[in-house]
């Protein structure tokens, strides 16, 4: 499952993304998937919405799949979710982690978890299930895959997170080592003060056995190591970008195009960490319920809704 978280290149208040992506565009041409629903077009006759890069506020989708052997390339989860809301004029960001259980409808018919909107109609899909869930309108996206966050910590020298929420995962996949991709492992990452390299920060932002928290406590983490993902990047120069474009290769997708991105960086440096602002939906925003033979996590959205609207607009 992985963040992706992401992602999560966006994530860590936005600026790791808006540094990479650029670099990343000039690598292979173009990351540029035109993947976005209708419904993220302004209604006709309305004005329309300011672009990434203006000074007005947006929204970006971070989606995050585990795409190891485990899964075809046609039907792969979104393991990890999380909106993210720019603020340039302010300089805040917010970040809303999705639970991949959330019980939802998803666009295109049935209710199910909403991590399998992906895997129904790839980012478009995602996005609209989100959108109508939510009462939220999305600018942009990005898709990351499960190599691609351990690839792009050891690309930027790892990451240095406190690691106060523990982990001690007995059944943690061991889909990146060996020749079975359905084989476990035992991991632990103890609380300290630490520097994680990218195998070990994935463990730290995966694992979800061993958490009281389960998936919320897998989201906290998810958004811990994005904001310590943020904070690397103001150590790197123009020397490392190759290096990290080459590492990324194949693992992110976006539908923005380089001239957004590039309107976006002057806004990046300016975001400080105070200034991000962390939302779980945890209970009493959810709880937890059983369909059939699956565990859910069921959204009580007469408290979600007006949350989600004191900062995502419809």
């Amino acid at each position: 499952m992985l963040l992706t978280l992401f992602g999560f290149i966006v994530s860590g208040g936005a600026g790791a993304f808006f540094y990479f992506l650029p670099v990343i565009q000039t690598a292979f041409s173009a990351t540029g998937h035109n993947d976005l629903p209708a419904a993220t077009q302004p209604p006709a006759g309305s004005s329309p919405r300011a672009a990434p890069g203006s000074n007005d506020p947006f929204t970006v989708l971070l989606l995050g799949s585990d795409n190891d052997a485990k899964f075809s390339s046609t039907s792969l989860l979104t393991q990890s979710m999380i909106l993210v809301r720019v603020i340039p004029a302010t300089k805040q960001v917010t970040m809303l982690s999705i639970p991949r259980d959330l019980y939802v409808p998803i666009n295109g018919g049935g209710t199910a978890k909403i991590d399998t909107a992906f895997a129904y109609g790839g980012a478009r899909n995602a996005i609209a299930t989100v959108q109508n869930a939510f009462h939220v309108h999305v600018d942009h996206y990005v898709w990351i895959g499960l190599k691609g966050l351990t690839a792009l910590i050891d690309a930027v020298g790892g990451v240095d997170v406190v690691t106060g929420n523990p982990v001690l995962d007995d059944f943690y996949p061991a889909d990146l080592s060996g020749g079975n991709p359905y084989d476990y492992q035992r991991v632990a990452v103890l609380p300290a003060a630490q520097h994680l390299d990218g195998i070990h920060a994935l463990e730290y932002v995966r694992s979800r056995h061993g958490d009281l928290r389960e998936d919320f406590g897998r989201s906290e983490r998810q958004q811990q190591v994005l904001v310590a993902l943020r904070a690397k990047t103001k150590t790197l120069s123009a020397t490392n970008l190759p290096d990290i474009a080459a590492a990324l290769g194949n693992q992110l997708t976006t539908d923005m195009g380089i001239g957004q991105v590039a309107d976006l960086l002057p806004i990046a440096g300016g975001i400080p960490s105070e200034s991000i602002k962390h939302v779980l939906l945890l209970p009493p925003y959810t709880s937890g319920a059983q369909v059939g033979d699956q565990d859910v996590v069921m959204p009580n959205w007469s408290l979600i809704l007006p949350l989600v609207a004191q900062t995502f607009p419809a």
